[in-house]
């Protein structure tokens, strides 16, 4: 017999052994595994003996055939045996066993690529037995493939990663199968809500916000004409993010506290994937980026900006701010001028040495600065525990699934 099997076939295996040699004839596999209890391994054992020289056949044993655990566990490892033999096609027939066995067999096998098979009958005998000569076989779809639960989980989880291009590809699969027209209205809004929080994550907060328009409002109509509670908890949640979304755009371009809170929300999901060295020198940033918010929000001067310095300033405009403690310092010496003391800016620029210069360190040692090393996870929380300090909190979390 050839290496690979192309059908092998999980034969759940009751004390009748008449509907288990009508699923072997109708399914013709190269492979079986037999999931029996103690009481109906003889009914294995006399199918090995009737087709075991022209098939491949394991047997799984189980102590409790009404232990749902035990048989969800057993139709696992049915389905690795079935894997090791390169199946091609794996069909699950559920006809023979206790009722537990046939759930548990369900429970096993569902999501992972499985067809199920039944054999029944319109004639039965006294105790309810399919009569012989009257088999019928019946191919039962898995539930899980009409309604896209791998798909769905797959979508969940790639979004509570933050990573929205995976989460629009499942999302795709999704809407290639058969639909209802609200399903599909549903995800197709949802596709475009999972774009907009990748050009969100990616700073575009301009087509975030159109996107958002478009899509979100759609979308929660949906899921609330659905009564899904979890689809409208994340979809109304994201309402909630979208008001902030639109505090930045009031002031596109500008150097706002809220812009900063967004970026250090930035860096928080960037840390939450381990990419620790992206969330650091988005922290780098944030520092220069509070300077500049404070500065700017008290007195409308930006930073960067000559023509936003008053002129008894103007002296000050010109100057180059190459790095983060010229830039700090430049914040600093603008309020000194002003008058203004205790600044939040002259705060930042006053911890330069003594506090930031070390906790930035790791930062320029990196390879995405000026080194070759990794950044350490307790480096970004030294910098995050700082700001925090300095009462500079990220923007809440975006939801959940």
């Amino acid at each position: 017999m050839q290496e690979g099997a192309n059908t092998v076939l999980i034969l759940s295996v009751g004390q009748t052994i008449e509907p288990l040699e009508f699923a072997l004839a109708e399914h013709t596999p190269q492979g079986v595994v037999f999931v029996a209890s103690q009481g109906t391994q003889a009914v294995a054992g006399e199918l090995v003996r009737r087709y075991g020289n022209s098939l491949r056949f394991h047997t799984l044993l189980l102590d409790d055939p009404e232990d749902l655990g035990e048989v969800f566990r057993k139709g696992r490892e049915a389905l690795q045996k079935a894997l090791e033999w390169e199946a091609r096609t794996i069909v699950a027939d559920i006809t023979g066993g206790t009722k537990t066995m046939s759930a548990g067999m369900v429970l096993a096998l569902t999501g992972q690529g499985v067809t199920f098979s039944y054999v029944g009958g319109e004639q039965r005998d006294q105790m309810g037995r399919v009569k012989s000569g009257s088999e019928r076989l019946r191919v039962l779809e898995d539930p899980t493939f009409r309604y896209g639960l791998r798909e769905w989980e797959g979508f969940r989880r790639a979004w509570n990663q933050c990573d929205y291009r995976a989460a629009q590809d499942f999302l795709s699969e999704l809407l290639a199968r058969p639909l209802s027209p609200s399903e599909k209205r549903f995800y197709q809004h949802l596709q475009g809500v999972a774009e907009a929080m990748l050009d969100w994550d990616l700073f575009h907060h301009k087509a975030a916000w159109q996107k958002l328009e478009t899509h979100l409002e759609p979308a929660l109509t949906v899921a609330e004409a659905w009564g899904h509670g979890a689809k409208v908890r994340v979809l109304q949640g994201l309402q909630t993010a979208k008001a902030r979304l639109r505090e930045i755009l009031d002031r596109e371009g500008k150097p706002t506290f809220a812009l900063l809170a967004d970026l250090l929300a930035n860096a928080e999901r960037r840390a939450a994937r381990g990419r620790y060295d992206d969330a650091l020198a988005r922290l780098y940033r944030a520092v220069e980026l509070a300077a500049e918010a404070d500065l700017y929000e008290r007195t409308g001067i930006e930073l960067r900006v000559a023509s936003t310095y008053p002129p008894p300033l103007q002296d000050l405009a010109g100057r180059k701010t190459p790095g983060l403690k010229e830039a700090l310092g430049l914040a600093f010496e603008i309020d000194t001028r002003l008058g203004h003391s205790g600044t939040l800016a002259q705060q930042l620029y006053g911890d330069y040495s003594s506090k930031l210069q070390g906790l930035l360190q790791q930062r320029h040692n990196s390879i995405l600065a000026h080194g070759v090393k990794p950044v350490k996870l307790e480096a970004l929380r030294g910098l995050q525990d700082y700001l925090r300090e300095r009462g500079l909190e990220p923007a809440p979390a975006w939801p959940h699934w």
